[in-house]
């Protein structure tokens, strides 16, 4: 059977079929490295919003549970806007691990004093959840450069 002959709409749905047929035999490598740039693009999306509360979602609950994010913390992250998220590329420095170095411009709401601060990520696969982890923890606002 020809596909003129199937029609439009089941032309469509038997091409897309192949599609991710296709896209299934491409492996685990390729799929991984889409979530990881997916995943990098909306970390910094949440970031450059100041929606630290979100950021948390990204962050390894392991680290999260050996490293506790204090209602202190989250008090200072509400103080400042970030006004600049400048990424070099992410580098893998393993199999299943990612670093990612990114100089963060941050502006004092009560203040107006302006800073950068340079935030280390590593990210590391977990092939389980089928999902990338922040290992490294929320940026450390209060480090001084």
């Amino acid at each position: 059977m020809t596909l003129q002959r199937l029609g439009q709409p089941a032309a469509r749905w038997l091409a897309l079929a192949l599609a991710a047929f296709a896209l299934a035999g491409c492996g685990t490598i390729k799929n991984q490295q889409t979530l990881l740039e997916s995943t990098l693009e909306t970390y910094a999306s949440v970031i450059r919003w100041g929606n630290f509360d979100e950021a948390l979602s990204f962050v390894d609950p392991a680290t999260l549970k050996a490293h506790p994010v204090t209602p202190l913390d989250l008090q200072r992250y509400q103080q400042v806007r970030v006004s600049g998220y400048n990424e070099q590329p992410a580098r893998h420095t393993g199999e299943d691990d990612v670093r990612q170095t990114v100089e963060i411009t941050i502006v004092n709401i009560n203040t107006q004093a302006v800073r950068s601060i340079i935030d280390t990520q590593t990210w590391h696969w977990d092939a389980a959840a089928k999902r990338w982890w922040l290992t490294s923890g929320l940026p450390n606002i209060t480090a001084s450069n």
